[in-house]
């Protein structure tokens, strides 16, 4: 999916005062699935309001957990990529939910983006909705969604992404394994994402 030019435009005001260290807030940590001494690590960078990124997770990721990340060839980590306010807005909320709860919360996002991303109502409000099935308050949602600091801290960590890895569109995945990451953009078949696995763990 392009990036969408408004959420660019809004870079250098959302920057403009520190965002927080990753190392000093624990909702800045990893979040991943999978073995931590796996021999090949996939970075996957997305964004919760990406229709690529939703077809990504419905029709491969399943298949992709339960050969590779199950079976203990990869371990499996999520980077926010945001593409637009909404999407901040929902990183933000899953990022404020405890680290169990990560990874089944961005999936029912991801799986119901039409749902509350695509809504003829209020998005956020939808939103909301599907934070409150997560277990969060709506006083939580709101100060999760109301968090500047922690705002600026994922859209750092995506100009790193888009500096470190080249990263211009969503989902792109990088393949770290005994070699130089290799970095592929885009939705992939299995087939795919499994070749170049085996080519990152061959180095």
């Amino acid at each position: 999916m392009p990036l969408v030019r408004r959420t660019v435009l809004a870079l250098p005001a959302l920057l403009a005062t520190p965002a927080l260290a990753q190392g000093t807030d624990p909702r800045l940590g990893e979040r991943g699935i999978g073995k931590p001494d796996a021999p090949v690590t996939v970075t996957e960078f997305f964004s919760l309001t990406c229709s690529h990124c939703a077809a990504f997770h419905r029709d491969i990721f399943p298949k992709v957990k339960a050969e590779l990340v199950d079976k203990g060839a990869i371990r499996m980590v999520w980077r926010d990529f945001p593409l637009d306010q909404l999407a901040l807005a929902a990183a933000c909320v899953a990022r404020n939910l405890p680290p169990e709860r990560y990874e089944g919360f961005i999936g029912a996002l991801l799986s119901n983006q039409d749902r509350w991303a695509f809504t003829r109502g209020d998005p956020r409000e939808e939103l909301a909705k599907m934070a409150a099935l997560a277990g969060m308050s709506r006083a939580k949602y709101d100060e999760a969604i109301g968090d500047e600091a922690l705002k600026r801290a994922i859209l750092a960590e995506r100009l790193t992404a888009e500096k470190q890895y080249n990263v211009s569109a969503t989902p792109s995945f990088s393949f770290k394994g005994r070699g130089a990451p290799v970095n592929q953009s885009g939705n992939m078949a299995f087939e795919r994402f499994q070749q170049l696995v085996e080519e990152a763990k061959r180095g």
